[in-house]
């Protein structure tokens, strides 16, 4: 099973991300793009990236996750964007955290930590939070300015982070769809 945790964004949230794309896209104007857009109704901030689970380890994997975080509630703000990597033609979009991102980064350590603790290998590049706009198929060193000079300035979105969620990813022609298998909780303990 494909797996990855993320945090959840609400509506609100998704329907300025929608916007910010919608802006972005037009500076790009009528002709074809190869940004894929990702759906908003899809739009995560992933944690971790698990990738591929031996379906007799998924048990474990949830009970792990599923434990509740001793992590109070907090607000992450959405806030600027950039694109990876960070020279030469850009392949993926994305936007920033400002006010959550030393929170977001101390939930991704104790929830790594978990899965890595079930002998789970997780990437070994840092973490840096962001939210994922769109992917480049194919792109120009230039796209990068295009698309950050056309970005909102100023916080795109509030969101209230009171729970991760373990998901699994199913992959198809007509894209992925994704079911949770768990939340972790913020519950900080008293």
């Amino acid at each position: 099973m494909r797996l990855f945790i993320a945090v959840d964004v609400s509506e609100e949230a998704r329907e300025a991300i929608a916007a910010e794309q919608q802006r972005i896209g037009a500076a790009f104007g009528a002709t074809p793009q190869s940004l894929k857009w990702v759906q908003p109704e899809h739009a995560h901030l992933t944690l971790v990236f698990l990738g591929n689970v031996d379906a007799g380890r998924v048990t474990s994997v949830v009970e792990a996750v599923g434990a509740d975080v001793d992590l109070a509630p907090f607000d992450m703000v959405l806030e600027g964007a950039g694109a990876f990597p960070p020279r030469g033609a850009p392949r993926v979009l994305w936007i920033g955290t400002t006010a959550g991102a030393a929170e977001l980064i101390a939930l991704q350590r104790l929830l790594s930590s978990r899965v890595a603790g079930l002998g789970i290998e997780l990437e070994a590049r840092p973490f840096h939070p962001h939210l994922t706009l769109g992917r480049w198929r194919e792109s120009r060193p230039s796209d990068r300015g295009k698309a950050l000079a056309a970005a909102r300035s100023g916080a795109i979105a509030r969101v209230h982070v009171r729970y991760a969620t373990l998901y699994e990813s199913r992959l198809s022609p007509s894209g992925a769809a994704y079911s949770a298998l768990t939340r972790a909780n913020l519950a900080p303990r008293r």
